[in-house]
């Protein structure tokens, strides 16, 4: 039988040029010759072979940006849009109240950048209760349910090395009080890692490939492979939110942007922040003839500053929306493009991944040494129906959790404070007093918005410890 199963593998590795991955086939155990070869069985040699060779002519990303123009968008202080905020919040807030609302929540990535050995969403960031990033937005996704007086349900996707932790670590802590029904728990796919030089396949171990998960577009194919598309259609939802678990400041289920979303009747809504410098690490969303696009910052970085700096006839800068991954979906729209497996194209990422050499030594490169092929959601923007732009404050909804102590922004300190400096505002516009420096926190389950707080606690409250509202 294994003699039958190396020949099968070596016919079809040998057509690409890619039979090296079974050079040590003979030394191993019948279990890990069968997780080798689930491994090659379950990949598109093809596809990674055409991948490869269309990371050598990259998309000509400075023609695009010459080309592109600032996005139409539902702008903070434009006083000129079709909707007001209070109609939109109007909308939104009966959206939510017909139930047919859900939450889809990224959470793949590990802590690695942040120093600890463990899905990100347990990374504690809380300032004062040490809360962790997936505490914090399951109460933030029960105490909307409860405000609206409906279930919310929440897909939540995890990848190969988060997804155990993750569903161990919600168990034991019963998911935060998001009921057991209303937790779909989903893992995304892989792809393999290639040598950058070669196009091929890298082995992680004598038997095992090195894969990498295949971005946050790989929702899409994950949604509908784990049988979560059925489930949202057999609840009736029609809108999903979108948001990624680094983000402590959320606002989940934004009535607001909901209700923009639906009075504009748009398939894909993408929440942004105006930019600090246009050179700023976040992914800049601009029209580009006519429709909505995302140039990631690693790309625009480098371009000269001529076409980074350009600007409207008006004077305000082209390059202005920072992309905050989040979104609202219609769920039609999505259970349409997963049917189409070109939907989203991959992007390469060159990056030091480890593998083991002819003679089965690990290499463990300083430089990127491999390609890596992943997807991105926002690549559905263009596609989408009347895709529509809305600006939100970034003191209100903003602080991703992304590096280390010691950079200069987005690490845990810099949140932290953040979440604070929200949430002495709050207090003090609730007749409160704060003294300077006292580190506060409003849970979720407290409340959720500075008119929330107003209605619970007593005007004239002296805080000058720090202290926790829950």
């Amino acid at each position: 039988m294994d003699r039958t199963k190396k020949e099968e593998l070596c016919s079809r590795l040998a057509a690409v040029g890619q039979e090296h991955v079974l050079a040590f086939w003979d030394e191993l155990q019948p279990p890990m010759r069968q997780r080798l070869a689930g491994q090659i069985m379950n990949l598109d040699l093809a596809q990674i072979g055409a991948l490869f060779q269309a990371a050598t002519a990259p998309e000509n990303w400075a023609d695009l940006a010459r080309r592109a123009m600032a996005p139409t968008a539902f702008r903070l202080h434009d006083k000129q849009r079709a909707f007001s905020a209070e109609q939109a919040n109007d909308r939104g807030q009966a959206g939510l109240e017909s139930g047919r609302v859900g939450v889809i929540l990224v959470a793949g990535g590990q802590g690695t950048r942040l120093g600890v050995d463990h899905p990100k969403g347990m990374f504690s960031i809380g300032p004062v209760s040490g809360a962790s990033l997936f505490q914090i937005l399951l109460e933030k996704i029960v105490a909307r349910a409860r405000s609206c007086g409906m279930r919310i349900p929440l897909y939540l996707m995890t990848s190969p090395a988060t997804h155990d932790e993750t569903v161990a670590y919600l168990r034991a802590n019963e998911n935060f009080g998001l009921a057991q029904d209303d937790l779909k728990i989903f893992c995304q796919g892989t792809m393999p890692a290639v040598d950058a030089q070669t196009g091929r396949l890298l082995l992680a171990e004598k038997d095992q490939l090195a894969l990498s998960p295949d971005g946050h577009g790989g929702m899409l194919q994950a949604l509908a492979a784990h049988g979560c598309l059925s489930d949202i259609h057999q609840r009736g939802l029609r809108h999903l939110f979108y948001c990624q678990i680094d983000n402590p400041l959320v606002e989940m289920c934004d009535p607001v942007f909901l209700g923009f979303h639906l009075l504009s009747n748009s398939e894909l809504s993408t929440q942004v922040v105006a930019k600090r410098t246009l050179r700023d690490k976040v992914g800049n969303v601009v029209s580009i003839d006519g429709k909505l696009r995302i140039i990631e910052y690693s790309d625009l970085n480098l371009l000269s500053d001529e076409i980074v700096e350009r600007r409207a006839p008006d004077g305000s800068p082209i390059f202005w929306a920072g992309n905050t991954a989040i979104h609202v979906f219609e769920a039609a729209f999505l259970e349409r493009m997963a049917h189409i497996g070109t939907a989203l194209p991959f992007h390469v990422a060159k990056k030091a991944v480890s593998y083991l050499d002819r003679a089965g030594e690990l290499v463990e490169p300083q430089r990127p040494n491999a390609i890596k092929f992943e997807r991105f959601i926002f690549d559905l923007l263009p596609i989408a129906r009347q895709a529509i732009v809305v600006e939100v404050d970034e003191s209100q909804a903003f602080a991703p959790v992304k590096n280390a102590p010691g950079d200069p922004r987005d690490t845990p300190e810099s949140v932290q404070a953040q979440m604070i400096a929200l949430h002495t505002s709050w207090l003090r516009a609730a007749g409160c007093e704060v003294a300077p420096g006292t580190a506060v926190e409003i849970g979720p389950l407290f409340a959720q918005s500075a008119q929330e707080v107003a209605e619970r606690v007593r005007p004239g409250l002296v805080v000058t410890q720090p202290r926790f509202f829950c």
